[in-house]
């Protein structure tokens, strides 16, 4: 990954060129902040600069990831009694090759791993003890990205400690972390945190365009629902096929729903709509309830005339969209919302997923028809 790559993070960059340049490099780093922001892809060029100027040749095995100084930790599932992140470390290569933005959800499916916790295990924390005892295969610095750091578990984290305490010589330790609530406090104050915010607007608008050959419509609608996650993006854009089917099922949802006052068999059409929908997997079901957050809330917002904020319209089927948002207004925009937020809930605590769309389906013709 090269600086010029990665997409926004000007300050960041220059922060981190300055520590190398005046030899400032922190033996243990902590860089925060969602992976769609570009946390990996920092810490990537970070080692690849701090290696290529110690040997010119490093530079091109650092983008492949196969530098023998270059190590990885990253959270797996138990499998035979395995929970060591290097019997999968080909598929997490193949994946950051592929996408060095991709999130710990892409990651879930590359594993098709479901309903099973990913973690960073006391074993795998042994493991790299172990690898970093040794000799430097190049004679000199040996880095660590600890991908997802804050997916360690209390054991691991503890024996992690002692692997900062005592770091072997010419080691860098750059953990990535989406969130700090998780890592032991006794971590942090051993970490220079590196704070790494969401992708400003002007850089997310010229990586898409780099990338893509998109109207400038759909560029404004992209950016307004990322809110700086390149990741979600890139995903948007590649998947517009998805997003074209939530907009048919959130139509369906919505008509069933405001017939359903007169015509109460409309109801059937709701329970096949929910059992559809529960046919997916967990991530694209959360995806749709995403979207339907979001339309409701754009709804509200065209409603309330703040139409210049109203970067989506649907459309699809000859569907109303100034009538529909006559309907949602202050006197409903909440339950919906809870409504919507309690379905995720459900689904991530492993509920019957039929039951939670067929409840949250049936619910919405409440809501619909009250006066505001």
């Amino acid at each position: 990954m090269n600086w010029e790559e990665i997409v926004g993070q000007k300050k960041v960059i220059e922060t981190l060129k300055d520590a190398i340049d005046k030899e400032r490099v922190g033996h243990a780093q902590l860089f925060i902040g969602e992976e769609g922001f570009g946390v990996l892809p920092l810490a990537l060029a970070y080692a690849k600069e701090i290696l290529k100027r110690e040997n010119e040749h490093a530079a091109s095995k650092v983008e492949h990831l196969n530098h023998l100084d270059l190590h990885f930790s990253f959270p797996v599932f138990t499998e035979k009694n395995n929970s060591l992140s290097q019997r999968l470390f080909e598929d997490f290569r193949n994946m950051i090759i592929e996408n060095p933005y991709a999130s710990i959800n892409d990651w879930n499916e590359v594993l098709d791993a479901q309903n099973k916790q990913l973690f960073i295990s006391a074993d795998e924390v042994d493991a790299l003890n172990q690898k970093f005892a040794l000799k430097s295969f190049e004679g000199g610095t040996k880095i660590l990205i600890v991908w997802r750091a804050d997916k360690m578990n209390v054991t691991a984290a503890n024996k992690f400690l002692k692997f900062l305490e005592e770091p072997p010589k010419k080691t860098i330790i750059l953990l990535l972390a989406e969130k700090i609530d998780t890592i032991l406090p006794t971590i942090l104050s051993r970490c220079q945190a590196i704070e790494v915010p969401r992708i400003d607007d002007e850089s997310l608008e010229q990586g898409i365009k780099n990338q893509f050959d998109v109207s400038e419509e759909k560029i404004k609608e992209v950016i307004h629902q990322v809110q700086g996650n390149y990741n979600t993006a890139l995903q948007l854009l590649q998947n517009d096929s998805a997003n074209e089917e939530f907009e048919e099922l959130f139509i369906d949802w919505v008509r069933n729903a405001f017939m359903a006052k007169k015509k109460p068999e409309v109801l059937r059409n709701i329970v096949l709509w929910g059992r559809n929908i529960a046919s997916w997997n967990r991530e694209k079901q959360k995806n749709f309830l995403d979207f339907c957050s979001e339309m409701f809330r754009l709804a509200l917002l065209q409603n309330y005339d703040a139409e210049h904020l109203v970067y989506k319209r649907l459309s699809k089927n000859g569907f109303n969209w100034e009538a529909f948002t006559n309907f949602i207004h202050g006197a409903n925009i909440v339950d919906i919302l809870e409504e919507i937020s309690d379905a995720d809930l459900h689904l991530y605590r492993n509920a019957n997923a039929k039951i939670v769309w067929t409840d949250l389906g049936i619910k919405l013709t409440r809501y619909i028809h009250r006066s505001a």
